[in-house]
């Protein structure tokens, strides 16, 4: 999946997977991660999601990284947020009300760009990847940042067989082998939410349940 696949999305409106509502586990599974939270909060793969700036309600800095400098400027302008704008190595960085964005690639991430992040909230990132790019993606999550960073991912899985992702289906055993060796995991949830998603019920999805994981690096 190369980048103008994603910029192109933005560039059409083809946002099905933005979310018009804060989700609902980031509301509900919060408070574990905010009592453990000394530092900025990593949004990796983020779009002009409304979940940063609920975040930031909680408290937090943010900082993202996102692909389409489009969605970016959505993001401060539907928050009525007028961001500094500043090139910063590879990246230009968007900055106002406490939500750090890096418009850029997520690959060319650096420790020193997450040198203050203490928690990562992973809510459309994983499941936007196929598998290789998944197992890419996670690898170098877990190399730029610190040992003890908390991570509260979603996933979905449904029979990969009966939609043609993004979002691709993420199992339980999937996360297992992408961050057993990195992480302790833990499951914070399990739900069918087949029923709350008649798109994807329409283009024949079967199944589909949602799985709200807390990892915490080694």
């Amino acid at each position: 999946m190369k980048k103008e696949f994603w910029l192109e999305r933005w560039e059409r409106s083809e946002i099905g997977f933005h979310q018009n509502e804060i989700n609902p586990h980031l509301r509900q599974h919060w408070h574990k991660l905010h009592r453990l939270l000394t530092g900025e909060v990593f949004v990796p793969l983020c779009g002009k999601s409304l979940d940063m700036m609920w975040l930031r309600q909680q408290g937090c800095n943010v900082v993202g990284i996102e692909l389409s400098a489009l969605a970016i400027k959505d993001f401060y302008n539907e928050n009525g947020l007028a961001p500094s704008l500043l090139n910063d190595g590879k990246f230009q960085r968007y900055q106002a009300g406490g939500v750090r964005i890096l418009c850029g690639d997520f690959f060319d991430l650096n420790k020193e760009d997450l040198a203050n992040v203490s928690a990562v909230y992973d809510r459309a990132s994983l499941v936007a990847l196929p598998p290789k790019m998944r197992e890419l993606y996670a690898q170098h999550l877990v190399n730029i940042l610190k040992p003890g960073t908390h991570i509260l991912l979603i996933t979905f899985d449904y029979p990969q067989s009966e939609m043609k992702g993004p979002p691709f289906a993420v199992s339980v055993k999937d996360v297992e082998v992408l961050y057993s060796k990195y992480a302790d995991i833990r499951m914070l949830a399990q739900e069918d939410v087949l029923a709350q998603n008649p798109r994807f019920k329409q283009r024949g999805v079967s199944r589909m349940e949602e799985h709200v994981f807390l990892l915490t690096l080694h």
